[in-house]
């Protein structure tokens, strides 16, 4: 039997974030999602060596990796309408849960189990999810640093909500990452590579 979870995940190339507003660059939720994992990854790290933490950093890294995968099947939903209403962004999780049950039925019996934990989240892994919540908002962020960068007054507002979002989760661990990482975003390639 044919299993076309990977194909699927494959699609994640044409599924464009951002779709309400104008962009300089396009990013799709394949780029943004290895950014994610990476960010969750470091920030993981980061609590465990600099805070005292135990937690297992290739674990938050394919969250990160996964977390956006139902939305080949929903497509990116802005914000601004997700968040709408409660009663909106209930619907909208209720379609997300079809749709990660849909891509898991994609897999082979045998898999099904190992991938479940990616698209629903278990017991033991909440700090874990917090963890991707927060890179996602970086990454968010470092796309609205960068379109600023390019001359695309669009994000400023987006920019200023999203830092607000990540200044409100409060995790040592993420800001510590903003100060070490995010400055960098700014910089051009000459100044990145000079020492």
């Amino acid at each position: 039997m044919k299993h076309h979870f990977f194909a699927m995940h494959s699609r994640m190339k044409f599924i464009n974030r951002w779709a309400l507003m104008r962009n300089t660059q396009t990013e799709n939720i394949s780029e943004h999602s290895n950014d994610v994992s990476a960010i969750a990854h470091a920030i993981a790290v980061i609590k465990n060596i600099r805070f005292g933490g135990n937690l297992n950093a290739d674990r938050a890294a394919v969250l990160g990796l996964y977390h956006d995968m139902p939305e080949i099947i929903t497509g990116d939903m802005p914000t601004p309408v997700k968040y709408h209403s409660e009663a909106l962004h209930s619907e909208f999780k209720h379609v997300e849960e079809i749709a990660c049950e849909s891509l898991l039925s994609m897999l082979p019996d045998d898999m099904k189990k190992v991938y479940r934990p990616f698209f629903f989240k278990q017991d033991g892994d909440e700090y874990l999810w917090k963890i991707v919540k927060a890179a996602d908002k970086i990454s968010a962020l470092i796309k609205c640093i960068e379109e600023i960068n390019a001359g695309n007054n669009e994000f400023r507002q987006a920019c200023e909500s999203t830092k607000k979002a990540i200044e409100k989760m409060d995790m040592p661990e993420v800001n510590t990452f903003m100060e070490d990482f995010l400055g960098s975003f700014s910089l051009s390639l000459d100044q990145i590579n000079s020492k």
